[in-house]
């Protein structure tokens, strides 16, 4: 069965990022099979979409899928800061991110990323990247391993868990999904196997970001997009987890802000002036609706700044 991704805050990212001027650009910095992309080049005939992502194989899903509207998109197999950083063309009036993983990586990849299914133990968007989830669970250090598991995915039994893989590897190597995941619901205390959450959720979650440098590419790429936006253009940001959505909700108030002095400091004499205005004062989130209907929607929240034309 091909599985094909929502689109999450589909309406409210609609809403919110309206394309303006003759035949504007819009980056789509996750492209994903393309699901927002899709919704904006039909609703807008005049529109042109450059769309990045680092996976290979779902590129060319969404080449496919945006066959129809011919030389009015463009796929580009890359990191979005990586891009954003050596971009010297068009300015977009909007870029987008949706940091979630598409149902895609889960369901079709085989790559390892959901803990309910046998899979190869990688995780890797970039097959070209150092080292998968199988090298850090067989040859990191237990210390190193509880380190990635609490740093990015805030698991209170860390420790718990890297002890249990560093004892498990000595018999054998930990090469698939679900092993890993009986090893982590093996070490928890009973009463964390049933609760609202698989037990392994945080850990997998963890170990994709250590593996593909999720965390440390937003900032730098959002702060690039807010530059490269012509005046008025907006970004949107859709994060999934706080450890995504905290420092885009600080580097917005810094932009907002303007001042880069000191908190100490009696007065502002760095002369900063704001470069963007926040629209969303608190974040969007999903409908109960959306949440219903698209469950992986539930944690979604979606923020959103203007450029502002900033004068010397």
């Amino acid at each position: 069965m091909e599985y094909v991704h929502q689109p999450v805050l589909a309406n409210e990212v609609l809403e919110q990022l309206v394309p303006f001027g003759a035949h504007p650009l819009m980056i789509d910095c996750t492209l994903g099979e393309g699901g927002h992309t899709s919704l904006f080049l039909k609703k807008y005939p005049d529109l042109r979409v450059i769309g990045l992502d680092r996976d290979h194989t779902i590129i060319e899903k969404a080449k496919h899928r945006m066959a129809e509207f011919g030389d009015r998109f463009a796929a580009v197999n890359t990191w979005f800061d990586e891009f954003l950083a050596s971009y010297a063309g068009e300015a977009p009036s909007i870029v987008l991110f949706d940091l979630g993983i598409s149902v895609y990586h889960y369901e079709e990849s085989g790559r390892g990323f959901s803990f309910g299914r046998s899979e190869e133990l990688d995780m890797r968007l970039d097959p070209d990247a150092p080292f998968s989830v199988a090298d850090i669970v067989n040859t990191f250090t237990e210390q190193r391993i509880a380190d990635i598991i609490y740093t990015f995915g805030e698991e209170r039994y860390s420790r718990r868990i890297a002890a249990a893989i560093c004892t498990y590897r000595k018999t054998q190597p930990i090469t698939r999904s679900d092993e890993l995941a009986g090893i982590i619901r093996q070490s928890v205390p009973s009463s964390y196997r049933y609760g609202r959450i698989h037990p392994a959720t945080r850990s997998f979650q963890a170990l994709r970001i250590a593996v593909n440098g999720e965390l440390e590419r937003i900032v730098p790429a959002v702060d690039k997009a807010i530059e490269l936006l012509v005046p008025q253009g907006r970004v949107g940001v859709i994060s999934f987890h706080s450890l995504e959505d905290r420092p885009v909700k600080y580097l917005l108030r810094k932009r907002a802000d303007g001042c880069v002095c000191p908190p100490q400091a009696p007065r502002c004499t760095c002369g900063g002036k704001p470069s963007i205005k926040i629209i969303t004062k608190k974040p969007i989130a999903p409908t109960d609706d959306e949440c219903r209907q698209n469950p992986p929607s539930r944690s979604a929240k979606l923020r959103v700044a203007e450029k502002l034309e900033v004068t010397a």
